[in-house]
């Protein structure tokens, strides 16, 4: 089992928001279990928190941005990337403006601070997805995917291919978190000279200069451009290197740009809000695809959770046999359908019912092709929810269960002969005057087979 893990003291750094050019702090405090990554605000009233959360991306252009409530949260993607890249699961991020500090344009003075601080281990354990099957997004407008496959760890690969000589076709692959430090965190952020003379026209790089952006000279520079570089960077001076980038940076890898891309995909898959186990294999990746994609494996991810099916030794003696089950529910064969009780406590019960071909509803439900109806899975899920009010009341022999009212019911699955069906029903809120509201789900093979919101109140037989 993998304990989650949090920083072992808080550390502040600053520095200039890339977009805002503001001056900004950024400090980084320890978290409780199952925090996740949370933004606080500190220069806004109440110090709103924002959640590192796919569904709050509300803009992709040029960087990450995040917002709840009207507070923002811009370019988030490095400091999350950095966060999952040392392998932390819970902190509090505290800004003091909309945009953490652009630094060096990679995650690298991150890293570092949080290796200076050290981490710690948390007594919770790791939640982590494991990928079953292929997950894919498309954007069909640009031709970018995503996909998630099935592996042993977490594993990136970015291809990136922007249709210019200057760049060119570029791979980038992590096989393993680890190799985050030291092969893709000092990786930089970069442009192209057309994208960056639109931006400064817009005053939309208020922050940048040539020391935390690759700059890629896609374009002949007119000596106008080349005047307004200069003021632009503070620069006395601009020449263009062989390799085609403006000069005062010297790459950290001839495929730099495609392992910053791999950075952006893991900052912005950490808005998925769980660890993934599985390769992830990004063409043309960019922040828009990268968070559609998250918000795709989060709704996933969200549903199998709720439908996860809970696992119970079957051979294990039961808390309750059909014959203390019948001392409690007034029913009988051949409409009694709960066989066993294996586990209650005051707020959920689980039960169980051996499917057989003897089950009377098989002689003409349907000849030639037996299936268990829909309504009697429903029965059986709404006695097994008849145990656990009943176990409120001292005298239970003397009370009928009735039937208020049944919300949201589906079926996910055929239930057949020689099938085990599980029931858990869990109280939605607490019993009040012999009224039990519940979620009631029924399992068998593995799967989910139907689910139903259940209301009943109990009255006394007179």
């Amino acid at each position: 089992m993998v304990k989650q893990t949090t920083i072992k003291s808080e550390i502040s750094l600053k520095g200039v928001g890339l977009h805002t050019g503001k001056e900004v702090t950024m400090t980084f405090k320890p978290a409780p279990v199952n925090n996740g990554f949370t933004f606080v605000r500190v220069d806004l009233e109440g110090q709103p928190i924002v959640e590192a959360d796919a569904n709050y991306v509300v803009n992709t252009q040029r960087g990450t941005n995040l917002e709840k409530k009207g507070v923002k949260i811009q370019t988030s993607e490095h400091v999350l990337a950095a966060f999952v890249g040392c392998d932390v699961d819970n902190v509090i991020i505290e800004l003091d403006a909309s945009e953490p500090p652009i630094m060096d344009g990679s995650s690298k003075f991150f890293v570092e601070a949080i290796e200076k601080v050290g981490i710690e281990e948390q007594d919770a354990e790791r939640k982590v997805y494991t990928v079953k099957e292929v997950i894919s997004y498309t954007d069909e407008t640009t031709g970018s995917e995503i996909i998630v496959m099935p592996a042993d760890d977490y594993q990136v690969t970015a291809m990136v291919d922007f249709g210019t000589k200057v760049l060119g076709t570029q791979n980038a692959t992590l096989k393993n978190i680890k190799e985050f430090k030291t092969e893709i965190a000092d990786s930089r952020t970069f442009s192209f000279l057309h994208e960056l003379e639109a931006l400064l026209d817009n005053g939309l790089i208020k922050g940048g200069d040539l020391n935390n952006a690759i700059v890629y000279v896609d374009k002949e520079i007119s000596p106008e451009t080349m005047e307004n570089l200069k003021k632009a960077f503070g620069k006395e001076d601009l020449t263009v290197k062989p390799n085609g980038i403006l000069d005062n940076l010297t790459l950290h890898y001839p495929n730099e740009a495609a392992r910053h891309k791999l950075l952006d995909v893991i900052g912005d898959l950490a808005l998925v809000g769980i660890r993934i186990k599985g390769k992830v294999i990004a063409n043309k990746p960019g922040h828009f695809v990268n968070t559609q994609f998250a918000k795709k494996l989060s709704k996933i991810i969200k549903i199998e959770q709720r439908n996860q099916v809970p696992v119970y030794d079957l051979n294990q003696e039961p808390l309750m046999d059909v014959n203390k089950i019948m001392s409690m529910l007034p029913h009988r064969p051949p409409f009694l359908l709960v066989d066993k009780i294996l586990e209650m406590s005051d707020s959920h019960v689980v039960g169980l019912k051996n499917v057989t071909m003897n089950e009377s509803f098989f002689v003409g439900h349907f000849p030639g092709a037996p299936v268990m109806p829909g309504v009697l899975i429903v029965e059986a899920m709404a006695q097994t929810g008849g145990i656990l009010i009943l176990s409120s009341v001292p005298d239970p022999e003397n009370y009928l269960t009735y039937f208020m009212k049944i919300d949201n019911v589906r079926f996910k699955q055929k239930v057949l002969p020689g099938d085990t069906l599980v029931f858990k029903c869990d109280l939605i809120s607490p019993i009040r005057r012999g009224i039990c509201h519940m979620q009631a789900n029924a399992y068998a093979n593995g799967k989910l087979v139907a689910e139903a919101e259940l209301m009943a109140q109990i009255v006394k037989n007179s």
